[in-house]
C-alpha cells in the first residue's frame, strides 16, 4: 500500500531536517577542533590538554545548533559556524567549574571522568579560566569572517560576555551553590535557572540574529524564545537528574538530591514540572510564529529540549 502523499512528505521533511541537524552538530565539532588547533598554542601543556578534553567531550552542542538555526532564520546566509562553536567553548567552561569540588564535585560529565579528575583541580580551574578569553579571540576572528560590521561584533561580544558573567551564568551558579539546603520558593529557582543555564540559551539565539542583522522586533521575539526554551531545558534537566540513570545522563544522577537542592520535581512534581516546561516550549513556539520567524528546526530544538533522555 501506498503512504498517503501528506504523510509521505512530512516524514521527508522530518529526514531532511534531522540530516541538517546532525550536519550542523558535526560542523560545530569539526569547528571546535579548529579552536583547539589554533589558540592553544603558547599556554602551558596540562592547561591546553584539559581545554582540548573539555571542548571534544560528545555534547549535544545545543547552544550552537541554536545559533545557527536563529542566524538562518533571521535571514542568514552565510557559514555561521566558527561564531556558533563559541558559545560551545563558553558552555564547556561552565562545565568544567561546575564540576570542581568547591561547586558540585562531580566525577562524570558526558560519559566520561570530568576534567578536574584527569588533569588536576588547579589545571582545570585554569583551564576554565582561559576559555574566557579565548572566547573573546574566536568571536573577533568569526565576525571577521561573516564580514560583520565592528558594532555588530562588539555588540556580540558584549552579549556573551554578559550571558557568561555575574549577570548570567556566574551570577546563577552562585544563587545555586546559595540555594543548597534551603527550601527556595518557585520565583527563587525560576530566577536561578534562567540566570545559570538560561542566559546563555538566550544569548545562543539573539546572538544569530544579531550575526544575520535582524531588527529590534526580530531580537525581541528570539530573546523571549530563547528565555523559555533556557528555562525549559534547565527544567528537563531537573526531572532527568530524578528520572534517569547515570549511563543514559552521562553524569551522575541524583545530584540535585544529593546536594540538597530545591528542584521544579520536588516543587511540583514529575509531571507538574514537565507541564511547565511543555508550556514555555509552547509559549516560545508560538511567539516566534507570530513574528513569522519559527522555522521547523527551531521548533524541533525547542521539543528537544523537554523530550530528550539526556
Amino acid at each position: 500500500m501506498t503512504a498517503p502523499a501528506a504523510a509521505t512528505g512530512t516524514a521527508t521533511a522530518t529526514t531532511i531536517l534531522d540530516a541538517q541537524l546532525g550536519a550542523d552538530r558535526a560542523a560545530i565539532g569539526a569547528a571546535l577542533q579548529r579552536i583547539s588547533d589554533r589558540y592553544l598554542e603558547g599556554i602551558p601543556n596540562v592547561v591546553a590538554d584539559a581545554i582540548r578534553y573539555s571542548l571534544g567531550g560528545e555534547g549535544k552542542r545545543l547552544r550552537a545548533i541554536l545559533c545557527l538555526a536563529a542566524y538562518r532564520a533571521a535571514g542568514g546566509t552565510r557559514d555561521a559556524t566558527d561564531l556558533a562553536a563559541v558559545l560551545e567553548v563558553v558552555h564547556a567552561y561552565s562545565l568544567v567549574h561546575d564540576d570542581l569540588p568547591c561547586m558540585d564535585d562531580d566525577d562524570m560529565r558526558r560519559g566520561r571522568p570530568t576534567v578536574h579528575r584527569v588533569f588536576g583541580v588547579r589545571a582545570a580551574a585554569a583551564a576554565g579560566l582561559a576559555m574566557v578569553p579565548l572566547a573573546a579571540q574566536c568571536v573577533a576572528r568569526a565576525g571577521r569572517a561573516l564580514e560583520l560590521p565592528e558594532e555588530a561584533c562588539g555588540t556580540i561580544l558584549r552579549e556573551l560576555m554578559r550571558a557568561a558573567g555575574a549577570a548570567g551564568m556566574i551570577g546563577g551558579q552562585l544563587l545555586d551553590i546559595e540555594g543548597e539546603g534551603r527550601d527556595l520558593s518557585l520565583d527563587e529557582l525560576e530566577r536561578i535557572h534562567r540566570l545559570k543555564t538560561g542566559a546563555l540559551v538566550t544569548a545562543s539565539v539573539h546572538l544569530g540574529g544579531i550575526a544575520a542583522g535582524a531588527g529590534p522586533d526580530a531580537l525581541n521575539a528570539l530573546r523571549g524564545y530563547g528565555a523559555a526554551v533556557g528555562l525549559a531545558f534547565q527544567i528537563a534537566d531537573d526531572v532527568l537528574d530524578v528520572t534517569a540513570t547515570t549511563d543514559q545522563l552521562g553524569k551522575t544522577a541524583g545530584r540535585d538530591r544529593a546536594l540538597r537542592k530545591s528542584t521544579y520535581p520536588a516543587q511540583l512534581g514529575v509531571d507538574g514540572a514537565v507541564a511547565r516546561a511543555t508550556a514555555l516550549v509552547d509559549d516560545a513556539c508560538a511567539s516566534l510564529a507570530r513574528g513569522g520567524l519559527l522555522t521547523p528546526a527551531l521548533e524541533r530544538l525547542a521539543r528537544f529540549t523537554v523530550s530528550r533522555r539526556s
